[in-house]
């Protein structure tokens, strides 16, 4: 792979990486409701579940879903679902905005690792990445590379994203407003279903 194409590579990574999504906008929620440490399993799963996405559809997956329709209605979906059941979890988590931790628990590492499967925008990203990036010549080491490009931007656009929302922690202090701000990230996660459902 050439320098410049490397460096379009870590461009294209790191901007879709930093837009909002439904792995984005979890871990804001999770940074308001939990904190980092408590955060960092979340983080984890997001890295491991999106590289092993990767690899499948660059192993061929991608081609064979969309060769194969009902596969691909069924994956929607299975996404669908998932995804309303991660916002309802959002929406109306008790969780406390208080550093102590709470009886809530956090999504867990495999929760994370399993939502990209059915992730809309993670698929999104690895199509294009592995259709874009992987060349004829050198398929394993550039497949390999694209990994490796979303792997070293994720664990920092990760903390951005838990970090904004341990910025607003002494904003959503009070119950009523951490109540409103759950709320509203919950039903911005089920909006992340458009792009799915069109």
């Amino acid at each position: 792979m050439s320098l410049d194409l490397l460096f379009g590579l870590f461009i294209f990574a790191a901007a879709t990486s930093v837009t909002p999504g439904p792995n984005n906008l979890m871990l804001m929620t999770s940074g308001v409701n939990f904190g980092l440490r408590r955060t960092i399993p979340h983080m984890l799963g997001i890295e491991l579940g999106f590289g092993l996405l990767l690899l499948a559809v660059g192993m061929g997956l991608g081609a064979l879903l969309h060769s194969m329709p009902g596969l691909q209605l069924a994956m929607k979906v299975a996404s669908a679902a998932y995804l309303l059941w991660l916002a309802w979890k959002i929406a109306f988590s008790k969780a406390s905005a208080d550093p102590a931790p709470s009886a809530e628990k956090p999504i867990t590492f495999g929760q994370a690792a399993l939502f990209q499967v059915v992730n809309p925008k993670a698929w999104a990203m690895a199509l294009v990445a592995m259709g874009a990036y992987v060349s004829a010549e050198a398929p394993v080491l550039s497949m390999l590379a694209v990994v490796a490009a979303f792997m070293i931007v994720g664990i920092p656009t990760a903390v951005i994203w838990t970090g904004f929302g341990m910025g607003l922690r002494n904003l959503l202090s009070d119950p009523k407003r951490l109540r409103i701000f759950n709320l509203v990230m919950g039903f911005a996660l089920v909006a992340t279903l458009w792009p799915l459902l069109r």
